[in-house]
Order: structure tokens, then C-alpha cells, then sequence
């Protein structure tokens, strides 16, 4: 795992396209097809707009898997992560082979479908955020850091909850859900490759809890050190509390 601070969101953003796009082309290149997973948030924003506006993706060869979705809740919701990747890259690219989780529909034959056409084959590269308790996914501390399903039905804490409500996807708590779908720790770690785009101050004190401090399912994403091909895509704000040691052991020159 490595880290890579940029100036502000937006090249950040540019910076970590640049290299999904590459990691694309080259699945495409060298197995005639890419599979992907794609993150549902407003960390993803500038990201997904410099992805999709990048030329020379095949979109026709990529498979995209869905991280989380909120249970009971429909698809044509503002806050419906199946709406953001439908308008935010689904719309913009064209992809035909996706695996969207539905809200609406049974949790188990949802994690039944959705597993078994994520683990058909490996998945080449995962677009992750990391949420402002350190959750992975809609893995929230104390995360399962064993489980080998794919998918799991989770319980949101009261951080998670409160951060879509601070992000203005709901309008109060109480409206949040507080069970979802999630895409298991482990089979994130399966990806080949993964990228994290975490921009912006409220994300500054996860960041340090999951990358100054030991492993540990009180930060579920810190598990993406254990990762050997992990870009930890940061922001000057976001990176604002790490230690210079820290720093100095993990991030690489941009």
C-alpha cells in the first residue's frame, strides 16, 4: 500500500483516473475484458467525472460490481447509491454488464445474486472512499475482518448515519436506513488492484486513525495496508493529520 497526497479534489481526482483508467486498458488489453468496482459517494464526484470524460475505454469490456446499498430503499431515491452509479458512470460510459444491488428487493437473493457474479472471476481493480468512522464499504467499525461472503447484511452506526445526513443525502436521521448491503471486507481485498479516493477535512481523522495506528477493525480501512497493490489517493485536507513519519514511510512523490 502506498499514499498519494495531491494539492486539492480536483487533481486528485484527475490522478486517480489517470491510473483506474490504465489499470482498465490494461485488463482489457490482457484478458479481453476488465472487471471493476465502483464506490457510491461524494468523495467519488470529481473522480468519476475525470473517469468518464477520460477517451480510449472500452466500456463495452467492463463488468461493474456495486459496493453497498441501503436496504428498503428504492432506487429513484436521491440518496440511492444504485441512482448515483446509474447517472454518475453508468449513463456517461454506456456499460451494459453491471450488477446493481436493489434496495427494494429480499436481502438474501440479492447477496445470493450479487455473489455469485462477483465470484465467478477476479475482480481487477476496486474504487473505494473511505467514511469518516474508517468504514470500508458499509463496513462500519468493529468491521468483520473474516467473513469470506462476498455480500453481507450490516447494521449502520450512528457516525455513518449522521455523515449522509451532514452530506445532505437525507434530510434527517431518522431517515437514514441503518441496514445495508455491504460488499465484505475480504472481498474487497480480493481485487487486484484498489483505489481510495478520499479528498476533503472531514475525512482527516479516519485517515489518521486507519494509517497512523495499527490494523484494526476499530478502523476498517486501515485492513488496506495488508493490501500489496493499495493507492491511497489523499488531499491535502484529508492528510492533514497524519504523522510526518507516517508520511515519510508510505507516501510517494505526485
Amino acid at each position: 500500500m502506498h499514499i498519494l497526497v495531491h494539492e486539492d479534489r480536483k487533481s486528485l481526482g484527475k490522478a486517480a483516473a489517470a491510473q483506474a483508467a490504465a489499470a482498465i486498458r490494461r485488463s482489457i488489453r490482457e484478458r479481453g475484458r476488465a472487471r471493476i468496482i465502483a464506490a457510491s459517494a461524494a468523495s467519488q464526484f470529481e473522480f468519476l467525472e475525470a473517469l468518464t470524460a477520460t477517451p480510449g475505454i472500452n466500456w463495452s469490456r467492463v463488468e461493474l460490481f456495486h459496493l453497498d446499498e441501503y436496504i428498503g430503499l428504492p432506487m429513484t431515491h436521491p440518496a440511492s447509491f444504485c441512482g448515483f452509479l446509474q447517472d454518475r458512470l453508468i449513463a456517461k460510459t454506456g456499460i451494459t454488464a453491471f450488477h446493481l444491488l436493489d434496495g427494494e428487493q429480499d436481502p438474501a437473493e440479492v447477496i445470493r445474486r450479487a455473489g455469485e457474479a462477483i465470484s465467478s472471476a477476479p475482480i481487477d481493480v476496486a474504487f473505494v472512499g473511505i467514511g469518516e468512522n474508517g468504514h470500508l464499504a458499509f463496513n462500519d467499525p468493529p468491521a468483520d475482518f473474516a467473513t469470506e461472503e462476498p455480500y453481507i447484511v450490516v447494521e449502520l452506526d450512528e457516525m455513518c448515519r449522521r455523515q449522509q445526513v451532514e452530506e445532505g443525502w437525507f434530510p434527517s436521521l431518522d431517515m437514514v436506513p441503518w441496514r445495508a448491503v455491504s460488499m465484505s471486507v475480504q472481498q474487497v481485498l480480493k481485487a487486484k488492484e484498489i483505489l481510495a479516493i478520499v479528498p476533503g477535512p472531514r475525512k482527516a481523522a479516519a485517515i489518521e486513525a486507519c494509517f497512523d495506528h495499527p490494523v484494526s477493525p476499530a478502523a476498517p480501512a486501515s485492513i488496506l495496508r495488508a493490501h500489496a497493490n493499495a493507492a491511497i489517493y489523499l488531499d491535502v485536507q484529508s492528510s492533514s493529520l497524519l504523522k510526518k513519519e507516517t508520511l515519510r514511510a508510505l507516501a510517494r512523490p505526485v
